[in-house]
């Protein structure tokens, strides 16, 4: 029997509880964790900010390359994003972002630009990567590919109560209404859309708590992860 470094990817749709589960998941297997959303997030933040045309092909390539984008762990073992060296996770999680992140991610050379990174940074595996296309686009040939999906309302419910932990009330209407655009963008954009790879486990967290969510997903990759020999 021997261990190996596996990929972990994980899909799925908004607020079913990705990043949450795949940081704890990591973490319990010394793993890095890559949060793919917010390698998106802060693009848009840069687009946002220096106002790049999104129907402007020259003006995107020319941002992408002055865009980097890093994780670092904090004091409280939190992974926070980096953007050309300042810390902007507090800013990539606003509304501001959120009402813009799928349409920039549409974008082709938007998600080339960040794939190329994704897999630069799963090279030498190891890793948890939660997003979109994970296990259909960045890393086909994951190990373990899991798909997580819940009831809409419940998933409103969820990211209402991430802004209020952050001090910030958002109308449920209007959290709704994001994240309904957001779905409706993500499956049906014509670069990598969000789809469960045929070989990916389908985890409905609607009803289950994240330490179950956990649970479930640690059981899977210990499977993968011994290797009988």
């Amino acid at each position: 029997m021997r261990l190996q470094k596996i990929v972990i990817a994980i899909d799925g749709y908004s607020a079913c509880g990705k990043s949450t589960t795949a940081k704890e998941v990591a973490k319990v297997l010394g793993y890095r964790y890559i949060d793919s959303g917010a390698m998106y997030r802060a693009v848009t933040l840069y687009f946002l900010d220096h106002h790049v045309s999104l129907t402007n092909p020259k003006e995107i390539d020319r941002a992408l390359q002055q865009i980097s984008i890093t994780f670092k762990v904090n004091a409280k073992s939190f992974t926070e994003t980096y953007l050309n060296g300042l810390n902007v996770e507090r800013e990539i999680r606003k509304m501001r972002v959120s009402d813009q992140v799928s349409q920039v991610s549409a974008i082709k050379q938007v998600r080339e630009a960040m794939v190329a990174q994704q897999r630069k940074l799963g090279k030498e595996r190891g890793i948890v990567m939660d997003g979109r296309d994970i296990g259909t686009v960045v890393f086909p040939d994951a190990e373990l590919k899991l798909f997580m999906t819940a009831d809409i309302l419940v998933r409103a419910f969820r990211r209402q109560r991430e802004w209020l932990d952050q001090d910030r009330l958002i109308d449920l209407d209007e959290v709704l209404e994001n994240i309904q655009k957001r779905d409706q963008i993500d499956t049906t954009r014509e670069e990598s859309p969000l789809r469960k790879a045929d070989d990916a486990v389908m985890i409905d967290t609607t009803h289950i708590t994240i330490d179950e969510q956990v649970d479930q997903v640690i059981g899977l990759a210990i499977s993968k992860i011994i290797v009988n020999i």
